[in-house]
């Protein structure tokens, strides 16, 4: 007889750590997302700002490559000036439009739009991303002010839920004299 209710017992300890633990992954489940959802609309303007300033850095950092190949490409070409000082004469006419001074040189004539749009097809870089999306669709929908209302209230329903539904179910004293 004593056997039979130790079983009983066991059975009874066993099912109410089954219902524990499935009680503790629910709560665990819904309290991580109440607590994101919570987070993401609170945290939406931070998360913005951290975006845009990230995006702006990226930038920056592309205008800074392009000022140092700018600043190599003038060393360079004054190294050559310094090298050999006849480069001056022979540059001039091209770049500043003045008569050449020989008188068998061809030099080729532009106009300025010509010179104009070969400019800005030499500036242009093949690689610029400056056309990407500065922020990622999901946080473009969160920042919406409904949006966020709503994750901040679903967040808070879910917490509620949480701790209400999926806590641990105490034993009645009743049970625990005996």
């Amino acid at each position: 007889m004593p056997c039979v209710l130790m079983s009983r017992a066991l059975a009874h300890l066993n099912t109410m750590q089954r219902r524990n633990f499935i009680r503790m992954i629910l709560f665990v489940v819904f309290f991580s997302i109440g607590a994101a959802a919570l987070g993401i609309s609170i945290l939406c303007d931070d998360l913005v700002q951290y975006y845009r300033n990230k995006r702006l850095l990226t930038v920056t950092q592309q205008s800074l490559n392009r000022l140092e190949s700018l600043n190599t490409d003038y060393d360079a070409l004054l190294e050559q000036l310094e090298n050999d000082p006849n480069l001056v004469k022979r540059l001039a006419p091209a770049t500043l439009g003045t008569e050449p001074e020989d008188a068998n040189a061809v030099y080729p004539r532009a106009t300025p739009e010509q010179l104009a749009a070969a400019r800005q097809a030499l500036t242009q870089d093949p690689n610029d991303q400056s056309a990407a999306p500065v922020l990622p669709n999901w946080l473009t929908r969160c920042s919406e002010p409904r949006r966020r209302i709503t994750l901040f209230i679903s967040g808070s329903f879910l917490i509620l839920i949480s701790f209400t539904c999926f806590t641990p179910a105490r034993q009645s004293q009743g049970k625990g004299k005996r």
